[in-house]
């Protein structure tokens, strides 16, 4: 699969401090790339310079291909008329693109899911419905690749259902590349094809979906009313990758195949076991892995 868009070394210096280092991205055409971070990671800054909305302080960045209509955005709020409907919307930025006829617009507003809004004004819609207002405004111009920054971010789960089908028709039905960012990495990971995590405006990492499954694996999680016997124990059974997570499990690596004699260990050495399961390492778990927990974002 082809590259649609590459960054070489992007950066974006604010009084001397750089919000962005030295960034390489690499999002491949047709697919969904979820970029992760805290808030004030550098995600929107990323955004916003390969969008063109701000100039790198060095590096660059390349659109390839035949993207010749560039690239779509939303980032925040979506730039809304309140006081007109869907289509009037439309119709204002369609007229800048030279591309208002009824018949396109239509197409836009059943492509998001707004087809039967009428003349209801945008300022009477939900949350949801702006936001797929704001996907249909940026679609304008038949972009290859739209960037979108926290578009289910305060949505009902209503909401963000209704999103995340809008997205998955933009790249299933019409092959548009999103690049979207997040808070709910539960969510991303329904979407995303590929994965950035940036951290303190660094690039820490990036993966597909197939080589999360890689890095993540699988782990034994243990709750029990004495982890400090509890440990020693599994230690003397030769299990030496173990670590506590933030909720007082007990987390074991490489031993998914050893549970039933854990178990028996920690009962016969007097320890409660409150709770015994394999568990899948999430994207939420793996990014707060990485960046060394914290709010996620």
């Amino acid at each position: 699969m082809n590259y649609i868009l590459t960054t070489e070394n992007l950066t974006k210096t604010y009084d001397k401090k750089d919000a962005a280092k030295n960034i390489n991205i690499h999002i491949r055409e047709g697919e969904i790339y979820g970029l992760i971070g805290r808030n004030g990671a550098g995600k929107t800054t990323v955004m916003r310079m390969i969008s063109g909305l701000s100039r790198p302080t060095s590096g660059s960045y390349q659109i390839h291909g035949e993207n010749k209509n560039g690239i779509g955005v939303l980032i925040e709020s979506p730039g809304i008329y309140k006081n007109m409907s869907a289509k009037e919307n439309l119709k204002l930025k369609c007229i800048a693109m030279g591309c208002d006829s009824d018949e396109y617009i239509e197409g836009l507003l059943k492509t998001v899911g707004l087809e039967d809004t009428g003349k209801k004004n945008a300022g009477s819609f939900s949350l949801g419905m702006r936001q797929r207002l704001g996907i249909a405004l940026a679609l304008v111009g038949d972009p290859k690749m739209i960037v979108l920054d926290e578009p289910i971010n305060g949505l009902d789960p209503q909401g963000i259902v209704e999103v995340r089908q809008t997205l998955e028709k933009l790249k299933e039905e019409k092959g548009i590349t999103i690049m979207i960012s997040s808070h709910i990495l539960d969510e991303l990971g329904k979407l995303a094809d590929s994965y950035g995590i940036i951290h303190n405006g660094e690039l820490v990492d990036e993966f597909s979906n197939d080589s999360l499954a890689e890095r993540c694996g699988e782990y034994v999680a243990i709750k029990t009313d004495d982890n400090n016997t509890a440990i020693e124990i599994i230690k003397n059974k030769g299990y030496n990758d173990i670590s506590v997570n933030h909720d007082g499990f007990i987390h074991v690596d490489k031993a998914v195949n050893d549970t039933v004699e854990i178990n028996k260990a920690l009962v016969n050495g007097g320890v409660g076991v409150m709770e015994l399961y394999i568990k899948n390492i999430s994207l939420e778990d793996y990014y707060l892995s990485i960046t060394g927990g914290g709010n996620n974002g």
